[in-house]
This record gives structure tokens, C-alpha cells and sequence, in this order.
């Protein structure tokens, strides 16, 4: 039974797969059972943060793996909370954190905390939550239902939670708004929706008529966070300060995490959530190592150098291939070229592929380039030089 044969034997068949079989990753680079090398222009949808292979987080893991793993949150784990307390201080936000496992988990938890929000800080109940279209918040029931997408509102899992509405624009949502609204959640840059951010002075401005509302700003910083756009937020790049932010994706270096972080740290209280897995010694050392390999980067100015290359890069092929693309899209190490359809992105993605050099597909007929904060100049010229050649070609 080939490899192929068994993962669509044994595995459902929720993705629709490439069979290329990675045994081996360094740095930016990937390397199939063939010895072909692929640059790394994905980081494992945004997750592998410090690479493949990074000595500090392997080590780290390791090291780790050798003493405890998991135990329960009955008992204090002390990288959770050393991991917290480095988090809370890069954020600059006096917040309290809850650990979970992924994004969806981190956003369920700022839902929740949202909604005991909305149940015991007014007279009336407020539970309603505004997201925008576009969004995407994750793969439960009630984060598809918060996602911005009528695709993923399909009748095969209805019905859903009540209470989410969606507005085309940052300039809808002041409408949408009723005695109701506990919260507005938003991407400040929309990942699946297309690599698209949002201006730096109407999110200043929502968040300050928000916060003279009394209603909570919920920040998604799934994808943005921990130094994907530059600073450690994109909250910290956009200078605003959210009642809720989440994190999950690059924070462990590819070891399963997800953070909700509130200034609200009076609103849960135990027994309100849980989660068995969510901080275990395992995942938040493997968070204190990318931090610890981020932070230096960020304080020498090198996440600012690699942003600024990566995006020259980007905008000479956007402004050679207009033919082909029709704008640049992003911000710092979140980036896309919007293909002028779906047929050319999906001809790109593929060939890509083919030629070594790993992109991703997003909304709007994006090509999405989400490489690793420690990726190469080197790495960058290779995938550059092969994705030019791809796109040559067509």
C-alpha cells in the first residue's frame, strides 16, 4: 500500500491533498523522500515560525520531553505561566491569558468570554457579536458561524449558534450596532479573505467609538500575531488597544497552541472554561524558545530587514507580471498577489509546486506567501528566482 493509498484509506478526506512526502525541513527549506528541495514560502500556513529544525525550539522541546510533557491544570505549570508573563509584556497590554490549543479554541474562548461579558455587565443582556464579511475565525460550529463567509454557512451542520451578524465594511458596523452588540471581532488583516488589511485610521477610529460604547474590540491575531506583521501584534502596529486579542500559529514554532489574552481578567472565573491540553509544558516551552529567538530578531532590527526584502521582492514581480496579477496585498510577513482569476491561482499554486517553491491559496484569487519570520535572504532570492520562473512560463 503506497502512502497515498493509505492516507486516503485510513484518514478522512477533509483536505483535498498534495501527496509530495516531506521527510526533512531546515530553515526555509523542505526536502521530499526523493532528496528534491522545496523553499518554504508557507511555514505550515503561518505556524513554523522559527523555521524547520531551529536549534533553540528543538532543543527546547527536547529538553522538555525529557522531564514532563503534560500534566492537568489542576496542578501550576511554570512555562505556562513564565510564557504568559513574557506575552503580556511584549504585548504591552496589562491582559490575563488563558491557554487552548489552536485558533478556533481561542477564539471559542474569547466568545465566551464576550458573551459572560454581555450576560453580567449590563441590566439587559448583551450577547450579539459583529464580525465582517470575508473573516475567517476558525472550523467549530460557532467560529464557522462567526466567520464572515456564506460558504461555510452550509445547511449540513445547521443550525447554528444565534447572535452573529456580518457588515461589509468597517464603516457598516456603526449601523449594525443595537443595545444587544457585546462585541465587534475582527482580522485586522484578513488572512483566508484574501491577505487584505484594513486602514490603520478607521480601526483607531472603531475602536475608540467602540470603547465609548461599552462594547468589546475582539482582535483575531490567529495569523498577525507574534511578529507576523513586524511588531509583536499588529494591534501593537495599528496602536490600538483590544479588550480581547487571540493567538495561536506561529506562538509554538508548530507545536499545537492557542491563546485568548483580556483585559477583562475578572470575567471568567473557574470553572467557566477548560481545557485538558491547553498549556502543558510541552506547547508553552516551545512557545518561551520562538519567543526567545523572536525577540532578539525584533530588537536588532532584523524582522524589519526581512519584511522590507521579502516586500521589494513581491512588488517587482507585481509591477513585471501585471499581466498576470492584479495588486500586492498585505503586510510585513503576511503577504499576496492577487491573480487576475481563479483558474490563473489555482495554475500558479500548482506549478509552484512543481518547480520547489511551496505558496498558498486564499480568498479573492490571492496567491498567499507566508514564509518564516527567520527566513533568508538566500531562501528569499531562491523562491523569488522559482516563482519567477513559474510565472514566466504562463
Amino acid at each position: 500500500m503506497t502512502l497515498e493509498q493509505q492516507d486516503k484509506h485510513y484518514v478522512l478526506q477533509t483536505y483535498t491533498r498534495d501527496y509530495t512526502n516531506f521527510v526533512k525541513g531546515v530553515g526555509s527549506t523542505l526536502y521530499d523522500e526523493k532528496g528534491k528541495d522545496y523553499i518554504d514560502f508557507a511555514s505550515g500556513i503561518g505556524v513554523n515560525s522559527v523555521g524547520h529544525g531551529n536549534e533553540v525550539l528543538t532543543s527546547a522541546i527536547c529538553e522538555q520531553a525529557k522531564n514532563i510533557i503534560h500534566i492537568s491544570n489542576l496542578q501550576v505549570i511554570a512555562p505556562q505561566a513564565k510564557l504568559a508573563q513574557k506575552i503580556v509584556e511584549l504585548s504591552g497590554y496589562d491582559m490575563g491569558i488563558f491557554f487552548a490549543n489552536s485558533g478556533a479554541e481561542a477564539n471559542e474562548g474569547a466568545i465566551k468570554i464576550a458573551r459572560k461579558y454581555g450576560e453580567t455587565q449590563f441590566e439587559n443582556k448583551r450577547y450579539k457579536v459583529i464580525t465582517l464579511e470575508h473573516s475567517f475565525h476558525g472550523r467549530t460550529i460557532t467560529t464557522v458561524k462567526a466567520t464572515g463567509q456564506e460558504s461555510f454557512h452550509t445547511p449540513n451542520f445547521s443550525p447554528y449558534p444565534d447572535g452573529f451578524s456580518y457588515e461589509k465594511s468597517v464603516a457598516d458596523v456603526y449601523h449594525a450596532i443595537d443595545d444587544e452588540t457585546v462585541a465587534v471581532l475582527i482580522e485586522l488583516v484578513q488572512g483566508e479573505g484574501g491577505v487584505q488589511p484594513f486602514e490603520k485610521e478607521e480601526i483607531q477610529k472603531l475602536a475608540a467609538h467602540l470603547k465609548s460604547k461599552d462594547i468589546l474590540l475582539i482582535v483575531d491575531e490567529v495569523q498577525t500575531g507574534v511578529y507576523r506583521t513586524g511588531e509583536f501584534l499588529a494591534s501593537n502596529l495599528y496602536e490600538i488597544e483590544p479588550d480581547i486579542i487571540t493567538l495561536a500559529k506561529g506562538l509554538g514554532g508548530g507545536v499545537p497552541i492557542g491563546a485568548v489574552m483580556t483585559k477583562h481578567k475578572e470575567v471568567l472565573s473557574a470553572g467557566d472554561h477548560g481545557s485538558t491540553f491547553g498549556g502543558n509544558y510541552l506547547s508553552t516551552a516551545a512557545g518561551i524558545a520562538v519567543l526567545e529567538v523572536l525577540k532578539p530578531m525584533y530588537d536588532e532590527g532584523l524582522i524589519d530587514e526581512t519584511l522590507l526584502y521579502f516586500s521589494e521582492k513581491l512588488k517587482v514581480i507585481a509591477t513585471n507580471y501585471a499581466q498576470l496579477f492584479e495588486k500586492e496585498v498585505g503586510l510585513g510577513l503576511m503577504r499576496g498577489l492577487r491573480a487576475k482569476s481563479a483558474e490563473m491561482q489555482g495554475n500558479i499554486i500548482k506549478a509552484c509546486m512543481d518547480e520547489g517553491l511551496i505558496v498558498l491559496k486564499a480568498g479573492r484569487n490571492t496567491v498567499r506567501f507566508l514564509p518564516s519570520i527567520t527566513i533568508t535572504k538566500d531562501e528569499i532570492d531562491e523562491g523569488f528566482k522559482r516563482f519567477e520562473k513559474v510565472i514566466a512560463s504562463l
